[in-house]
């Protein structure tokens, strides 16, 4: 089972649309999948036509069982089947109140140990709030994975984020899967300097930059995928893209 988390001290700049698209796409090609809620918004569970509900709370907080809070998302939803497998740990407003109920730094990862032979992959969506939960969620991870815009505030945010991963190396690794410069407008000067200063800074670790548009918002809307709400437009194929790219990764971890 490898966790991979999508993180980022900043809000709107595409944590919930990447952490759905890439659960949703590893479910769709067979892969086992948890989606983990981790904002007290809830919209990563909403973004698949669930309910919010106070899942993640009961899992680390009332200790309930992993059977209790995983809850099953239709395939028809995200391109899958009945062989498939897609499940999501639900979130509410009573997610915030996790930091300050929780004293285990390794409750996240604790939580997780008994499904090492049930899931192939988590993805964990965090909110732009550092708390606790975000401490015992990076302890949990294998992965991270940021999403930024390319302005000055989502860098702020993101620098702050690597720092915090940073921060648990001593007693856990945490690796950095990729950063996604999202709704980029490269016909701007703003833009287009600092996607060259991103991919200055951290190279190959940069994806390939989301162009903006309306189709992402669209499909959030429908609360289906991109992928399945316009499967011709070019934003599917980006999102397959993102998908393909942790792929190969579970299949070189497969592979060792």
């Amino acid at each position: 089972m490898i966790v991979i988390t999508v993180g980022n001290e900043k809000g709107g700049v595409g944590k919930t649309t990447t952490a759905t698209t890439i659960a949703a796409g590893l479910a769709a090609r067979g892969y086992r999948t948890l989606l983990i809620d981790a904002d007290a918004q809830g919209h990563a569970t909403r973004a698949l036509g669930l309910p919010k509900t106070p899942g993640l709370y009961n899992w680390l907080v009332r200790d309930a069982d992993y059977h209790e809070v995983m809850i099953p998302v239709p395939p028809e939803r995200y391109g899958g089947n009945e062989h498939t497998r897609l499940y999501v740990v639900g979130s509410n407003v009573e997610t915030r109140n996790i930091a300050s109920s929780i004293s285990d730094a390794y409750a996240v990862a604790d939580a997780l140990e008994p499904l090492r032979d049930i899931i192939d992959v988590v993805i964990i969506d965090t909110s732009p709030t550092p708390s606790l939960l975000h401490g015992a969620i990076y302890l949990a991870t294998d992965y991270m994975i940021y999403p930024t815009l390319c302005e000055y505030w989502s860098f702020d945010g993101l620098a702050e984020s690597l720092t915090r991963q940073n921060s648990v190396r001593n007693v856990h690794e945490v690796k950095v899967l990729g950063i996604i410069p999202y709704r980029v407008r490269l016909q701007t000067l703003e833009h287009s300097e600092n996607l060259n200063r991103l991919r200055e800074q951290f190279g190959e670790l940069v994806w390939e930059p989301i162009p903006d548009s309306i189709v992402w918002a669209e499909a959030a809307a429908f609360q289906i995928p991109v992928f399945i709400h316009a499967p011709d437009h070019s934003a599917a194929q980006i999102a397959w893209s993102l998908v393909d790219r942790v792929e190969a990764l579970l299949e070189g971890v497969h592979d060792e």
